[in-house]
């Protein structure tokens, strides 16, 4: 009897190391959920989108995702035949659901600052000197048209007459624009604005960064998905939510997928990164007063007559319940 009992332990514990053998395998080999994430400009804005694929969040959390470069106003058409389920540049959906009640919903924001930068080409040496220029810019009402605007109107210019505004691709494109002579004013964001004073002399006249809120990038999704899929959103927002985990506890790990993903040299990175990091939200979700000041603002730009309410475009239950899960604050 005395040697049946410890047999007996060996022997339960022996299935139990077969059983998780067994089961590791069978779980990842599971089908991945396929999923599309649509943003607009190639810059350090998608940070968490570049961190989640490079290092495996997407997959861990069961998700096949796609990363896709394509206009807002496309993507927002997109999402809504479900052609693409989740759109990371927000401004235009948020501004979509002002002008015309669209069906979205922001669960998370990644950017609660502006990173956009008014640059010239070298000759032009002072706002003012702009008037009768060209701006290009990624999607007209987009964020950093919105920037645009609201630095070009503290130097004492009219977006709309003093300015003549197309749209020129994304922020590296906007850049190569801007030494062919194309455009003479962009607003650039890292790492192109420093591409843009390094190597091709450009004038940097104005910073938005410090003069008012701006969210700018995170998730929307549309409400239909919202309502059915909530498990999915909520796994997409997990593996977010680790990826802005690792961009603010690792600098260099951050800088190293930056430089991957834009093809950019590691110093360039790097000094993106730590111009751009205060900018970014910690936890997916900014500030009440945040939200009602960015709001206010947008109202004021786009002549409604009162600034819409939060709930009408932002569901943060999902964030909040993905950070408590996983410790965020």
């Amino acid at each position: 009897m005395r040697l049946l009992q410890p047999l007996k332990i060996i022997w339960t514990a022996f299935i139990c190391l077969a059983m998780a053998a067994t089961a590791a395998p069978a779980r990842s080999q599971s089908p991945m959920e396929k999923l599309s994430i649509a943003y607009s400009s190639r810059s350090i804005a998608s940070i968490d989108l570049y961190v989640a694929e490079d290092k495996g969040f997407f997959r861990e959390e069961g998700l096949d995702v796609q990363v896709v470069q394509v206009r807002s106003n496309i993507a927002i058409a997109a999402a809504l035949t479900g052609e693409i389920q989740a759109i990371g540049s927000i401004g235009t959906v948020i501004r979509a659901i002002e002008r015309s009640d669209a069906p979205f919903k922001i669960v998370t924001v990644n950017l609660k600052r502006p990173l956009f930068w008014l640059v010239t080409r070298p000759e032009f040496s002072s706002i003012s000197a702009l008037k009768g220029k060209v701006l290009g810019t990624t999607t007209l009402g987009g964020a950093q048209h919105v920037a645009a605007i609201r630095m070009l109107r503290k130097a004492g210019l009219d977006a709309e007459k003093d300015i003549t505004v197309i749209v020129a691709g994304d922020v590296p494109t906007q850049l190569q624009s801007l030494v062919s002579g194309a455009i003479q004013v962009a607003v650039l964001s890292p790492p192109t604005i420093i591409l843009a004073r390094d190597k091709f002399k450009m004038r940097i006249l104005a910073s938005s960064m410090e003069e008012f809120p701006s969210i700018q990038n995170g998730i929307a999704v549309p409400e239909k998905l919202l309502k059915d899929r909530r498990d999915l959103v909520k796994r997409l927002l997990r593996a977010r939510a680790k990826a802005t985990r690792y961009f603010w506890e690792n600098e260099r790990g951050a800088s190293e997928v930056l430089a991957k993903y834009l093809k950019v040299e590691f110093p360039m990175a790097l000094e993106s990164y730590r111009l751009s990091r205060p900018a970014f939200t910690t936890n997916g979700i900014p500030t009440d007063k945040e939200v009602a000041e960015y709001l206010k603002i947008d109202a004021e730009i786009m002549a409604l007559p009162k600034p819409i309410p939060a709930a009408k475009v932002f569901d943060f239950s999902l964030q909040r319940e993905v950070n408590q899960e996983l410790g965020v604050r």
